[in-house]
């Protein structure tokens, strides 16, 4: 079996859509266009989902810029069950 380093699997990602699940309560789902070695991370056509005590708030973004310090998870090609 071959074995993937991370970045590398992050690279392969670059142009598809990939769900970000972040520290605390948000969640990111867009088009990952570029990271660097810290997982810093830009994405285009970008949806915030922060849940609330109200429920799941949404935001729509054209373009975000995270920090790979609060980045918990990647799902490439996932997406929060209830998107559409």
């Amino acid at each position: 079996m071959e074995s993937v380093l991370p970045l590398e699997l992050i690279d392969k990602c670059i142009g598809s859509r990939i769900w970000v699940i972040m520290k605390g309560d948000k969640e990111i789902v867009g088009t990952l266009t570029g990271f660097d070695d810290f997982v810093n991370m830009v994405m285009e056509d970008v949806t915030e989902y922060e849940i609330t005590t109200e429920g799941k708030k949404k935001n729509k973004l054209d373009q975000i810029l995270l920090n790979g310090n609060n980045i918990c998870i990647l799902v490439p090609g996932g997406s929060p069950e209830d998107e559409e």
